[in-house]
């Protein structure tokens, strides 16, 4: 027998290879005769391209071809598409190279193929473009005004969606008998996601199978390649193989279709060479997808006795100059499942604007839309206690859903949680009895001390339906191929825990496969805290159904019937005998047709499809202190509290992982990421690392995180998502300790991030 592999805090499985050095990325890939790519950019945020010479550049030695949107038209290829699931959508198109006009700052407007970077570089450089600059706009509010530039013809008013969710007049009747209602305003800031590996990309093309092939830093291929071979290259899709290596981090932006993977793969087809392409830290910070910039105003209806009435949400959703693939599906559709939070509001309204501006194309980015609407109800919870004079605490615990099954007002099944308890435990963890002591201390100290709570509720799915494939091989390896991608959380070792349980081997013989198309028959990627979820129910539905075919075999074999035999161990024993074969042998004979019984097909393996769209509903409750410096505006976050749900724990070290390392980024929001476009030219002013601040260790305290486990019913594991929460909860609790640092002195009202300069500045005004 071997020891139980699920609940134990197993380290990675990989971190081995990537210790000693021995990772495979797409930039440690050899590609023999391989050609570089480079993206000339637009300098311009908004400008009409009157003219392109290429001739200098294309006559540079060393140069194969330099391609502009002309040369991709002339192919046939189509634009790239937006895959969410919002309507009415105004979708203008977006080709993969500038058609006679740019809209944000480097946007792609000719791509150079050359035999070194260098070589590509210079001879971008040579490539004469005659702009002619436009008016630009980069606020998503100012955008929808009645003056600003237009910048799709085929969107008026710079209006892509206008969509009204839940019930208007039944929150306008609460808000009418209400006793009290609070208003907050609230930007919820844009941040450049950076994860620690640039997107990169080598495309082949194979011409006697007339097959394109991209190896990237990518997530979600099975999707990519068929937005790729339906809308772009218009080919069948077996033409189109997509895989990736290891991936160094994405939070979602690795997830979406990318000019550059189109015009890598064309110049892979024009010229019958691989051509590669590396991103530098510059260029994703002006085309990679951003995250986040939406601006609400909220109004909180409450009874007498502080009980909630009504919540009524109204968005305006920046989405930069183009729809990335699933852009609006952050600011509407994820939005809406997580309004409202974690308590009990009667009735709901929401009503959403995404509006376009010469900024880079937003999309989802770690909880996509989750942690707004969490951010919305919070800070206006906090709103309403300083109002009523009550303690945010409490009067959280008073509206908190306390019964389950609980549907919430826009219609999510919520099946289980421990709300109330969850609050009391971080509560009670984090000493806030102590507070006015340790409050004290900080004034004597000349600074200013404050203590916030926030509650969280994550609604985590992703896509539905999800694959996997499980296959015994005859040497005793297991192969594990899920449709599911890790881009550093771990699911080589959680999947292997999975199996090794399920199928009684040992952990070692698990071998793990994702992120090829060429190898995993189906997938929907990673997004949406999913992958446990629908992912690990995928995997134990193709185990299972991998079992009942070696049953069936195993009873052939050993001349019993399939009621006789037991499986422990990975192997069937008859009962009361001490005949028996295991896996391995099991695989060995499937791969023999005269083995095998009527009607088996050959190989011991099954691929399964996990149809489902049920959410799962992690939970938690956070509790953040911070010590301000009135005279620098300097915060320092002091102590961090987390009281969390998610589920059945797989690996409880992993999954504090994913806690901390969300906080973390949650933390970054609120405290120090600041994306700043000029609002007059649209240049992105905090472009590089040098002005666009991330949270480093020295930022953070020591966190105290408490799991707790309440099974779902959603899946065979029980098991929740933990990938995003941290983001979600980080935000809000972080502010509200800021904030309650900054009342004593008379700030009333700071939106994020609350850098020292923000904080001194609203110290100022009010001293």
């Amino acid at each position: 027998m071997t020891d139980q592999q699920i609940g134990r805090s197993l380290r990675r499985l990989e971190d081995g290879r990537f210790l000693m050095g021995s990772g495979r990325y797409v930039d440690d890939i050899a590609a023999p005769g391989c050609l570089h790519g480079h993206v000339l950019r637009s300098p311009h945020a908004h400008a009409l391209i009157k003219s392109i010479d290429v001739s200098v550049a294309a006559g540079l030695a060393g140069v194969h071809a330099v391609y502009t949107h002309a040369d991709l038209a002339a192919a046939g290829l189509g634009h790239m598409p937006c895959m969410a699931a919002v309507k009415p959508l105004i979708v203008p198109p977006r080709p993969a190279l500038a058609n006679g006009r740019v809209r944000h700052v480097g946007d792609p407007v000719a791509f150079v193929v050359a035999d070194t970077a260098e070589a590509a570089r210079e001879a971008a450089e040579l490539i004469e473009v005659d702009y002619e600059s436009l008016d630009a706009v980069v606020d998503g509010i100012a955008a929808l005004a009645s003056n600003a530039p237009a910048i799709w013809d085929e969107a008026p008013g710079n209006l892509s969606y206008h969509v009204q969710r839940g019930d208007a007049s039944a929150v306008a009747e609460a808000m009418r008998r209400a006793a009290h209602i609070v208003e907050v305003e609230l930007m919820n800031n844009r941040v450049i996601v950076t994860p620690i590996e640039p997107r990169a990309g080598i495309a082949r093309y194979d011409a006697a199978t007339d097959t394109m092939d991209l190896e990237l830093t990518g997530q979600g291929l099975h999707g990519i390649r068929r937005q790729l071979a339906e809308f772009v290259f218009k080919v069948p899709l077996d033409r189109i193989q997509l895989h990736a290596p290891d991936v160094g981090g994405g939070f979602g932006m690795k997830n979406f279709l990318y000019p550059e993977w189109i015009v890598l793969l064309f110049a892979a087809r024009q010229l019958g060479k691989p051509v590669r392409w590396l991103a530098d830290r510059a260029e994703e910070f002006v085309m990679g997808a951003q995250g986040r910039d939406i601006a609400s105003t909220a109004r909180l209806a409450l009874d007498a006795t502080g009980r909630f009435l009504a919540l009524d949400v109204r968005m305006v959703a920046n989405l930069g100059a183009y729809l990335s693939a699933n852009g609006p599906g952050a600011s509407v559709v994820a939005a809406s499942t997580a309004q409202g939070g974690v308590y009990d509001i009667p009735s709901i309204a929401v009503d959403v604007r995404g509006a376009f501006t010469n900024t880079v194309p937003v999309d989802a980015y770690r909880g996509a839309g989750k942690p707004e609407a969490n951010y919305i109800i919070e800070r206006a919870i906090e709103a309403a206690a300083r109002t009523l004079g009550r303690d945010p605490a409490e009067l959280r615990r008073q509206n908190l859903i306390a019964s389950f099954p609980h549907r919430t007002a826009l219609g999510m099944a919520i099946d289980s949680g421990g709300f109330v308890a969850n609050l009391d435990a971080a509560v009670a963890r984090a000493d806030t009895a102590g507070f006015a002591s340790r409050r004290e201390a900080s004034k004597a100290r000349g600074r200013l001390r404050g203590i916030g709570v926030g509650c969280f509720l994550e609604t985590s799915r992703g896509a539905p339906n999800e694959g996997a494939e499980v296959r015994v091989e005859g040497d005793g390896k297991v192969m594990v191929a899920v449709g599911t991608e890790s881009n550093g959380q771990g699911h080589e070792t959680a999947y292997a825990q999975i199996a090794a349980d399920r199928l009684g081997v040992p952990i070692e013989a698990i071998r793990y496969v994702q992120a090829d198309t060429r190898q995993v028959k189906s997938g929907a990627g990673h997004g949406g805290a999913r992958s446990m979820h629908m992912g690990g129910a995928a995997v134990v539905k193709a185990i299972d159904a991998t079992l009942a075919k070696a049953r069936k075999l195993a009873a052939h074999l050993l001349q019993a019937s399939e009621g006789e035999l037991v499986f422990a161990g990975g192997r069937f024993a008859v009962k009361g005998s001490d005949r028996a074969i295991a896996l391995p042998a099991l695989a060995r004979s499937a791969e023999d047709p005269a083995s095998l019984p009527d009607g088996m097909a050959k190989g011991l393996g099954e691929h399964v499809m996990n149809m489902t769209d049920v959410f799962t509903f992690p939970s938690g409750c956070h509790v953040a202190e911070v010590e301000i410096d009135p005279e620098t505006g300097a915060v320092e976050l002091v102590r961090y509290t987390a009281v969390d749900d998610y589920g059945r724990l797989i690996n409880p070290l992993l999954t504090e992982g994913q806690v901390q390392g969300g906080v973390t980024q949650g933390i970054g929001q609120a405290m120090l990421e600041h994306t700043v476009y000029d609002p007059s030219s649209g240049q992105l002013l905090s472009g590089s690392l040098m002005d666009y601040a991330l949270p480093r260790a020295a930022d953070l305290p020591a966190f105290d995180i408490t799991l707790i486990e309440r099974p779902t019913q959603a899946n065979p594991l029980g098991v929740k998502g933990s990938g995003q929460a941290g983001c979600i909860s980080a935000p809000q609790t972080v502010m509200a300790a800021i904030l309650d640092a900054l009342r004593p002195a008379g700030v009333q009202a700071l939106d994020m991030p609350a850098t020292p300069e923000r904080v001194w500045r609203a110290l100022d005004a009010v001293r």
